[in-house]
Formats: structure tokens, C-alpha cells, sequence
């Protein structure tokens, strides 16, 4: 059995998972590297990652570069005497970097690759109305995501899940994949599988413009969007009251598949629901929230928020 010497990289709680199960199961993880501490909220006090948060724990050595391509950060890991690194929800690594470990730097990435390479492959899954999805360990190569894929693990998505019941599936279903990965390095058992070189899906980094709901689309596809973008950063559009129009953000809603006359966007309200038409039926809102106010139920809103007599959602 090789000796490994582990650097994991990763930021966000995504990571945490796969950073406990590494040291659940003895692996001899030398150094964490995660982002810097930055301010944050009201007060502007520095907030360290959850990484860092897990790492403390279990007293890791932590890094925390400024800039990865610093010759300081690679000698760092030299000293370490790292031999594999392991990639969980961090930045794109300089060449020098993850060619430095002698048995490789491998990536944990949620989803089956080659389909959704980038950066927000959970959420385009479930806009794209997939019925299922997984988790893939490939080593890192020369362009994103394209490396050579070690292990896979599918799994389906239910047809109401969101984007963040999604993220806990995939985050703990993927700390089990990197730990089968590393024993299997570890037991020099590795098959390396090369990637197609295309793939139709993608996951492009999400941004206002791809997560403004369009209400000439059908109600399917604005329903899986809403899903897909929930709860962050969320699918927004604008509600237009007497000329006005204040930015909306729904996180959660139903479909109603029902013939209509209705010009789309048109909000119909009573004191429970709020039902919005579209090209095919209707997107009944459960949770909502306006510009500056909280996040609510449907039953909540409309007990504080009075409409015009034709309001719309444009």
C-alpha cells in the first residue's frame, strides 16, 4: 500500500463532508488549503470558511495562499512532502500545482462527466429537467474538467427536489466516492477512463441574466428553473405594480397544467395562493420574496402585501 501524503484544497461546506470522512478513515491528510478569510456582514468582520472551520478541529496545518502561483505556496508544499492532493469545491489550479504530487491531484465534481462541466453543475441539472445525476472523481488535467475520470456514482434526482436537497445528496454520496478513489490509489488499483471530448451539457457560472425567469416559457421549464436556482442565488423576475417594478425572487412552487386565455406573467391572488400564468397552465408560488423584505410563504406575503388590480410579472 502506497504511503500517501494528503493536501485537500476545498472552501465551502460542500467539502466538509469528504474532509471528515478522510480523517474518519485515517488517511494522513499533512496541510488544508482553503481561501483566505475575508469580512463579511454588517460588521465587516473576517469570516474563515468552513474548510478552515473543520480543519481547526482536528488541528491541520492550514494555508490560506493569496495567489496560487506564488513560488512561497509550492514550496510550502513541497516541505509537506505531499504525494496526492484532493480538490473539493475550490479555484482552478496552476499547472505547477497539480502536477507537483507524485500520484496525482484528482477533483471531486457533482456531476457525470462529461455532461455538465463547470461551474454550477447541480443547478443546471435540475433546470434542465434531468431525472437523473452523480458524482465523478477524474484527475485534474491542463483544461477544466476534461481529466481522466477514476469513479463514478449515479444517482436520480426526484421531480420536487431543489438545487440545495440536491447539493446535500451529491456532497455526502461524494465524500464516499473520494474515499473508495483514494484507497484505490492507495492499492495502485487505479483505471483511468479518458473523458469524451464534448459534451451538449454544460454548467456555466450563473449570473442575473440566466436566472431571470422568462413567463413565455412553459410551465415545466420555469417550474424545474425555480427549483434549479433554489435557494441560491434564487429565480427572480419583476413584479410591475402601478408602473413600478419591484425585483421578486421565488423559491418554491408547484405546477398547474391548465388551458388558459391569460396573457402571460398575470398574477392571479387570493388570501391563500398566488398562481402566475405561463404558456401552458400555471406556476402556483409557495415561497416568494420581495426586494428588501424577507423570504416567506405564499400565506405570508399576502398578508402584508396589497396589489394593484392588474398586476403582472414581467
Amino acid at each position: 500500500m502506497l504511503d500517501l501524503k494528503i493536501a485537500f484544497m476545498g472552501t465551502p461546506y460542500f467539502a466538509v463532508p469528504t474532509l471528515k470522512a478522510l480523517i474518519k478513515h485515517n488517511f494522513q491528510v499533512v496541510a488544508v488549503v482553503t481561501a483566505p478569510d475575508k469580512p463579511a456582514g454588517r460588521g465587516q468582520k473576517l469570516q474563515i470558511s468552513e474548510v478552515k472551520k473543520e480543519a481547526l478541529n482536528h488541528h491541520i496545518p492550514i494555508l490560506q495562499p493569496l495567489n496560487l502561483k506564488s513560488p512561497e505556496f509550492l514550496e510550502h508544499l513541497k516541505s509537506l512532502g505531499v504525494t496526492l492532493q484532493i480538490v473539493v469545491a475550490f479555484r482552478m489550479l496552476p499547472e505547477a500545482i497539480w502536477k507537483l504530487p507524485k500520484y496525482g491531484t484528482f477533483n471531486l465534481h457533482a456531476s457525470l462527466l462529461p455532461d455538465y462541466r463547470g461551474a454550477a453543475p447541480i443547478n443546471w441539472a435540475l433546470i434542465n429537467g434531468e431525472t437523473k445525476t452523480g458524482v465523478t472523481t477524474f484527475f485534474i488535467d491542463e483544461k477544466i474538467d476534461t481529466g481522466a475520470i477514476i469513479f463514478q456514482s449515479e444517482i436520480k434526482i426526484n421531480t420536487t427536489e431543489d438545487a440545495g436537497e440536491l447539493h446535500d445528496k451529491l456532497m455526502n454520496i461524494g465524500s464516499e466516492l473520494v474515499i473508495k478513489t483514494v484507497q484505490n490509489i492507495a492499492n495502485e488499483t487505479i483505471v483511468k477512463i479518458p473523458q469524451a471530448n464534448f459534451s451538449f451539457k454544460q454548467a456555466p457560472k450563473l449570473h442575473p441574466d440566466n436566472c431571470k425567469i422568462d413567463w413565455q416559457n412553459n410551465a415545466l421549464v420555469i417550474y424545474n428553473k425555480i427549483r434549479g436556482l433554489s435557494p441560491y442565488p434564487a429565480a427572480w423576475c419583476f413584479l410591475k405594480v402601478d408602473n413600478e417594478l419591484i425585483k421578486l425572487k421565488i423559491f418554491k412552487s408547484t405546477l398547474i397544467f391548465e388551458t388558459h386565455s391569460l396573457k402571460v406573467g398575470t398574477l392571479i391572488a387570493d388570501k391563500k395562493t398566488i398562481k402566475i400564468a405561463c404558456a401552458n397552465g400555471f406556476i402556483d408560488i409557495l415561497e416568494l420574496q420581495l426586494a428588501g423584505k424577507k423570504r416567506m410563504d405564499v400565506v405570508s406575503f399576502l398578508n402584508g402585501f396589497k396589489f394593484n388590480a392588474s398586476p403582472m410579472l414581467v
